[in-house]
């Protein structure tokens, strides 16, 4: 009897069944399909292209803005700085033409943001979906063909997160009707709704500027929070991640909200936050670096030899079978982000 999918991702164990069945890649491929990669590397002869996809289903008009970050993060986190943007948009029967304009409007702006350009894509309105999908590719270019991966850690070396966790599954989580969110600080519950534009969810300056100070890899955790990103990190490296748990940046009003739902914040929605692995010598520089830029850095553990990730007492950080955010709403709750970003 066929196993029946969660939502979300795939399990890492039929993924890596499926990329396996690929033939071999052609030589100009720098980075193809991997688990825990972000986005794939072509060489060309002036340098190297990065491109990432990834769908976007959040409801209302900051669908086009959202699938815009969250598709620069995955060419950012490679070292490049995210310039073409194409986007494959679906629209439900009903769409206004004023719905459309909305999202467009919401997708210059991003791009505006960004230094980036629309460059192509395809719209239709169409029974298939009904609520408004947008499928982005963002592109990049190193013409020094320097890349970073997530696969890039090595051991001895510090690994760094900068900016806070959950932010993504902070405003996801107060967007839901629910008597428990009552009792959160009207304050702290105005943060949590305000998330995804305050502190937000680009990590592009972070990236760029982490890439600048000699990181060696670069990861942005989105789905299965934290925890998830840092097992990727560990996995892709082929290293053993040892967490010093206290030192994590945390977003307060996510854990509020989290605490409030019964979520938990190390496997929540973690778009925002950004790991990278730093040489030992090179980790006080990179925090002055991002302290004069005004992004939160911290190490929070180091790499060694070995496999998986480990907290301070030497057990093993917990993992996820899903987003908590996908646990906690539920398969019949609205869909109010993306729960297959990566």
């Amino acid at each position: 009897m066929a196993n029946t999918l969660q939502p979300g991702k795939l399990p890492p164990e039929l993924l890596r069944e499926l990329l396996a069945l690929s033939p071999g890649m052609p030589e100009e491929i720098r980075l193809g399909p991997a688990i825990g990669e972000d986005a794939c590397a072509i060489d060309v002869p002036e340098g190297t292209l990065v491109a990432a996809a990834d769908p976007i289903t959040l409801t209302g008009s900051d669908v086009g803005a959202h699938a815009v970050v969250i598709n620069a993060n995955d060419v950012a986190v490679m070292g490049v700085r995210p310039r073409w943007f194409l986007a494959v948009v679906l629209l439900p029967i009903g769409t206004t033409e004023s719905d459309v304009r909305a999202q467009f409007a919401s997708i210059r702006s991003a791009l505006e943001d960004l230094g980036a350009t629309l460059v192509g894509g395809h719209t239709e309105v169409t029974f298939a979906v009904t609520q408004p999908i947008i499928i982005g590719q963002m592109m990049g270019f190193s013409p020094e063909h320097r890349i970073l991966r997530t696969g890039g850690a090595s051991p001895g070396q510090v690994i760094a997160q900068a900016a806070p966790a959950p932010i993504e599954a902070a405003a996801v989580l107060a967007s839901v009707s629910d008597p428990r969110l009552a009792a959160i600080d009207p304050d702290t519950f105005a943060a949590a709704r305000a998330a995804v534009t305050k502190p937000g969810i680009s990590v592009v300056d972070a990236a760029l500027l982490a890439a600048d100070v000699g990181a060696t890899a670069l990861h942005d955790p989105t789905e299965g929070g934290l925890s998830a990103g840092l097992y990727e990190l560990a996995n892709a490296s082929g290293v053993r991640i040892q967490l010093d748990e206290q030192s994590v940046l945390w977003f307060e009003p996510g854990r509020a909200v989290c605490r409030a739902l019964g979520a938990d914040p190390w496997g929540a929605l973690a778009s925002g936050a950004l790991l990278a692995s730093l040489p030992a010598d090179r980790a006080r520089e990179a925090a002055e670096r991002f302290e004069d830029r005004g992004i939160p850095l911290r190490a929070i553990g180091r790499a060694v030899s070995g496999s998986g990730v480990v907290q301070s007492d030497g057990s093993p950080l917990p993992t996820f079978a899903r987003d908590e955010i996908a646990r906690v709403l539920g398969e019949a709750a609205p869909t109010t982000a993306d729960l297959s970003s990566e």
